[in-house]
C-alpha cells in the first residue's frame, strides 16, 4: 500500500523525505471490466497473490502477498496476464501544507482573489450539492462546521468515525465549505453546499491509494457531486480508476499538484482537475509543483477552521484545491443539471489566464474565477461527443419555476421562556414552509449567533462564553427562494 500525506505539511515537517514509500507485501490490479470476481481471484492465485479484495465497485484488488514473496516477480505475473489492465503498489502520500511565514497576511485574501464576492450574489451554494472531503476527517463539532456535516465513512478504518484526527482535513473542509454571515470565524468559498467528510488517513495524516480510491467510491454511491482530495496521486491508475467512477456518477474529482517546488513529468488525468497554488499576485509560490499535471491553479494560502474548534493560516496545494473545489460546487449548485464534463469545462473556460495563452504547466488553463464560473453555468458550454459535431448547440436551460412569495413560519421550541441557561445550550425551532425551509438562524440580542440547514433545526449555544444577565433568543427561517421570517422573542438568562 502506498502511503500519501496531504499537500499540506508544516514547516516543522519539511525535514521529512518527499519521496513516497509503499505498504510491503500489497499491490494493486486492476483487471479488465469484463473479468467476474471469481476469475479475477482465479488469477490472483495463479500469479502469486495470498488473496485479494475488490475495492468497491472499482475494477482493482488489493492483492495481499506472501511475506517470502518477491514484489517484482508477481508484479511481472500479473503484467504477463491479459486479464490485466495495470498493476501498482499501494502508495502512501502524505498532505501537501506549507506553514505560512508571514504574521500580518492578510486574512481571506483569496476570496476577493477568485471574486466569491460576485459569484455569491448570484448564489453561496445548495444544500443539494455535497462536497466529500477525503482527508483526515473532519472536526465534528466546529462551530463553523458542524451545521454542515453530513454522514460520512471511514475507509482507514472501515466504521463511520470521520472525527479529524490529524488536522488537516478540518482546514480542508472550511476552505472549500465553512458556515458564513453567522458572525464567526471564517467565509468558505461556497458557504451552503454539505460537506460529506471521508477519513482515509491514519493518526499522522499518511492516507494509501486504497484507502482514497474506497472513499471515492463511498462517495460516488452516497450523492457526492464534488470530492476533494489535497493528496499528490496524479500518476496512480487506480485513483484514476476511482475519478472515473465517481465522474460517471455525475461527479467532478479536485487534487493538488503537490508542494515539491519542481516541474513534474506526469501527464494530467481526464478524470481529475489538478490544482498548483498561486500568491497574492497571481504568481506561482515556488513550494508548488507544476508541470504538465497541472489543469488549474487557485491561491494557495487561507484563513481557514482548525481542528478543536480553532482558526488559523495555512499554505500548499492542499488548499488551493479545495478553493477548486468549492467553486465546482457553487457551478453545480447554480445549475444541478450540469454533466461532469461540462462543470470542468466551465472551471477551464472561465479561469484567469496568467501565463502563456491557453493550458500551460505553471496555471494550467489559469487562475479559477467564481463570478465568471457561476456566470457560465446557466448557459453552459456543449460539450462535443462526436468528432463529426464540429459546431454543436448549447445544452438548454429549464426556464425558472413561478416565484415563490410564501414566507415560512418559525417558533423557539426551546428552551422555554424565564429559564436560567448554564454551559453548551441547544435551541430547537418549529419551522415550516410550503416549498421547505433550507436555513435556521439563531438570533441572540439580534445578532446570528449559529445556523441549521437541516431538520430538526437545533442550533448549540455556548452560554459559558457570555456575561451573567438576560438575553433575546429568536429564530429566522429562509425557505429556498430567500424569502423569510423572524420568530417572536424568548426571554431567558444567564
Amino acid at each position: 500500500m502506498n502511503k500519501l500525506v496531504p499537500s499540506s505539511l508544516v514547516f516543522v515537517l519539511a525535514t521529512l523525505a518527499s519521496a513516497q514509500s509503499s505498504v510491503p507485501g500489497r499491490m494493486l490490479v486492476g483487471f479488465k471490466s469484463d473479468l467476474s470476481p471469481e476469475e479475477a481471484e482465479a488469477v490472483v492465485k495463479s500469479a502469486g497473490g495470498k488473496n485479494s479484495k475488490k475495492l468497491g465497485d472499482l475494477n482493482v484488488h488489493v492483492v495481499e502477498l506472501p511475506e517470502t514473496a518477491n514484489f517484482h516477480a508477481v508484479e511481472n505475473a500479473f503484467k504477463g496476464r491479459k486479464e490485466v489492465e495495470f498493476t501498482e503498489p499501494d502508495m502512501i502520500v502524505s498532505v501537501d501544507q506549507v506553514a505560512p511565514n508571514d504574521p500580518s497576511y492578510p486574512s481571506q485574501w483569496h476570496l476577493p482573489k477568485i471574486q466569491t464576492p460576485t459569484a455569491w450574489s448570484t448564489t453561496k451554494g445548495s444544500t443539494a450539492i455535497k462536497i466529500a472531503i477525503l482527508d483526515s476527517g473532519v472536526d465534528p463539532n466546529h462551530e463553523d462546521l458542524y451545521s454542515r456535516l453530513v454522514p460520512g465513512w471511514n475507509t482507514f478504518d472501515g466504521n463511520n468515525n470521520t472525527a479529524d484526527v490529524y488536522g488537516h482535513g478540518t482546514k480542508v473542509a472550511g476552505t472549500a465549505s465553512a458556515s458564513s454571515n453567522n458572525g464567526m470565524g471564517v467565509a468558505g468559498v461556497s458557504w451552503e453546499t454539505l460537506i460529506m467528510p471521508i477519513r482515509v488517513t491514519d493518526t499522522a495524516g499518511y492516507a494509501y491509494y486504497s484507502t482514497l480510491a474506497s472513499g471515492l467510491n463511498w462517495a460516488a454511491n452516497n450523492g457526492a457531486r464534488v470530492a476533494n482530495m489535497s493528496f499528490d496521486v496524479t500518476g496512480s491508475s487506480t485513483i484514476s480508476s476511482a475519478a472515473q467512477y465517481f465522474q460517471s456518477k455525475g461527479g467532478v474529482v479536485i487534487t493538488s499538484a503537490g508542494n515539491s517546488g519542481a516541474a513534474s513529468d506526469l501527464a494530467p488525468s481526464p478524470y481529475m482537475t489538478t490544482v498548483s497554488g498561486t500568491d497574492p499576485n497571481d504568481a506561482i509560490y515556488g513550494w508548488s509543483t507544476t508541470g504538465k499535471r497541472v489543469t488549474l491553479s487557485a491561491p494557495g494560502c487561507v484563513t481557514t477552521t482548525f481542528n478543536g474548534n480553532g482558526y488559523g493560516g495555512a499554505c500548499g496545494t492542499s488548499f488551493a484545491s479545495p478553493i477548486v473545489a468549492g467553486v465546482a460546487a457553487l457551478v453545480l449548485s447554480a445549475n444541478p443539471n450540469l454533466t461532469a464534463a461540462q462543470v470542468t469545462s466551465i472551471l477551464q473556460t472561465t479561469s484567469d489566464d496568467l501565463g502563456v495563452a491557453g493550458l500551460d504547466p505553471i496555471f494550467g488553463y489559469g487562475r479559477v474565477n467564481a463570478a465568471k464560473a457561476v456566470q457560465l453555468a446557466y448557459t453552459p458550454p456543449p460539450v462535443t461527443t462526436t468528432p463529426t459535431n464540429p459546431t454543436p448547440t448549447p445544452t438548454p436551460v429549464a426556464p425558472p419555476a413561478p416565484a415563490d412569495t410564501t414566507a415560512p413560519s418559525i417558533s423557539v421550541s426551546s428552551p422555554r421562556a424565564g429559564v436560567y441557561l448554564s454551559g453548551n445550550v441547544s435551541v430547537s425551532f418549529a419551522a415550516s414552509d410550503n416549498k421547505g425551509v433550507v436555513k435556521v438562524e439563531l438570533l441572540v440580542n439580534g445578532k446570528t449567533t449559529g445556523t441549521s440547514t437541516s431538520a430538526p433545526f437545533t442550533i448549540r449555544w455556548q452560554t459559558n462564553k457570555i456575561a451573567k444577565g438576560s438575553y433575546s433568543l429568536q429564530g429566522r427561517a429562509t425557505d429556498a427562494a430567500g424569502n423569510s421570517t423572524t420568530s417572536a422573542a424568548v426571554l431567558v438568562y444567564r
